[in-house]
């Protein structure tokens, strides 16, 4: 019998820690090959970790809730035979990561102020039935809510969290809302949460950004995707085009002319890597916080093709699934709250890409026409926030100028299709 010492393997590009979500086996667990050992949570994603050689656990290094880093110890086993060579392959970027690691279900975050530990196929269950876990005692290590909980709860006739029925989307909330009388609540920034935070800092106090916004006409935006969808329904395909496809579109274009925006900053060299491609992060809303999957060589793309891709990645964000390359190398983010989207906001660049396009929402309204004519069109305000250290003001408008001349009119976007 061997020792064999199985550290963190490189988890993608630029990720050199992650944090201690939950162990899946404890000392004395006898595991096989490519089992998974623990769950964690970078700046990227959640990710089940397996073990490249199977044997008994001799010792797990790290509790819940502390940092895990890349390369250090994180399962002592015993194995037979010689010891083995840590097990890895390259990922498309030319980072080392372990054999199929693959992203775990989003965590549901719980409405109580304590964090829940729990299986991905318990938080699913839970999310099924819309049950809190926060609710529901765990009989598990650590006070790891296990399936049987679940079910134990279910059985007992507890019902589950009354969802919002204030007209607005529900938002999940990791504290609840207390009386005027009291007391305070504490509640930690951690998890994912703590990822997003330190990130937003990063980028907020690295990056001197400023903002340009625009009011565009999207009439015939608007009327070019009802008759897509039109046509759609006709020829039975369940697919519904949305807007972003068609931003999508614009803004390659609006690359093509001003390069620059479609960059990534080298803070380590002070360089700017104008991309080649075309990789166009669509922010997108989980249980678990703001996740930004990524559309890779967007210009491949037809507009049908863009939406299935789009509506692919927003279902995987939401449902966990995210591979780790489908959250990495972002040349530029959409991110957009549809018609919650208020008037207009300011986002917060998506480090180290060097812009980032908000989307509002969309309403009919006057407006003064041709001929001094009172006219009833479709309005939207669009957001840019640009690096001002690459991206100079001159150059921000007149990248989002060339974005609103295809967007105002959109037939001008199949001149462009490869």
């Amino acid at each position: 019998m061997a020792i064999f010492e199985f550290k963190l393997p490189d988890l993608g590009e630029g990720v050199l820690e992650g944090e201690i979500v939950a162990w899946l086996v404890k000392p004395g667990d006898v595991v096989k090959e490519d089992q998974n050992v623990v769950e964690v949570m970078t700046d990227k994603a959640t990710i089940s970790v397996p073990t490249p050689k199977g044997g008994k656990v001799l010792k797990t290094h790290g509790a819940v809730g502390e940092v895990a880093k890349v390369h250090h110890p994180l399962v002592d086993f015993e194995v037979e035979g010689a010891v083995p060579t840590q097990a890895a392959v390259h990922t498309g970027g030319g980072a080392v990561a372990a054999p199929k690691a693959a992203p775990v279900a989003a965590a549901a975050a719980p409405i109580s102020n304590e964090k829940v530990l729990a299986t991905p196929v318990t938080r699913r269950m839970a999310r099924e039935h819309g049950l809190d876990l926060g609710q529901i005692s765990g009989s598990g290590p650590q006070g790891r809510v296990l399936k049987s909980d679940v079910e134990a709860f279910i059985s007992s006739g507890a019902s589950a969290a009354k969802p919002s029925t204030n007209g607005a989307p529900a938002r999940t909330q990791s504290w609840q809302a207390l009386a005027s009388t009291a007391v305070d609540q504490r509640v930690p920034i951690r998890g994912l949460r703590k990822k997003i935070a330190d990130k937003m800092v990063k980028s907020k106090f690295t990056a001197p950004h400023y903002a340009f916004v625009e009011e565009v006409d999207v009439t015939e935006l608007v009327n070019v995707r009802a008759r897509l969808n039109e046509q759609l329904a006709k020829d039975k395909d369940p697919l519904k085009v949305s807007f972003l496809p068609f931003f999508v579109k614009a803004l390659i274009n609006a690359f093509r002319r001003y390069p620059t925006v479609n960059s990534n900053m080298d803070e380590a060299n002070q360089e700017l890597i104008v991309r080649g491609d075309f990789n166009i992060g669509i922010a997108a809303m989980t249980e678990q916080g703001l996740t930004v999957p990524v559309v890779r060589h967007a210009d491949r793309f037809t507009i049908k093709a863009l939406a299935k891709e789009i509506n692919r990645l927003g279902t995987a964000a939401r449902d966990g699934k995210l591979k780790m390359e489908e959250l990495t190398g972002g040349t530029f983010t959409i991110t957009s709250l549809g018609q919650t989207g208020g008037l207009f906001a300011t986002p917060i660049i998506n480090h180290p890409e060097v812009g980032i396009m908000g989307v509002h929402r969309m309403r009919k309204r006057p407006i003064v026409g041709e001929n001094d004519q009172i006219v009833i069109r479709q309005m939207a305000l669009f957001s840019f926030c640009f690096d001002h250290r690459v991206i100079d003001g001159g150059v921000g408008a007149d990248f989002a100028y060339e974005f609103i001349k295809y967007i105002e009119k959109p037939e001008l976007l199949f001149l462009e299709l490869a």
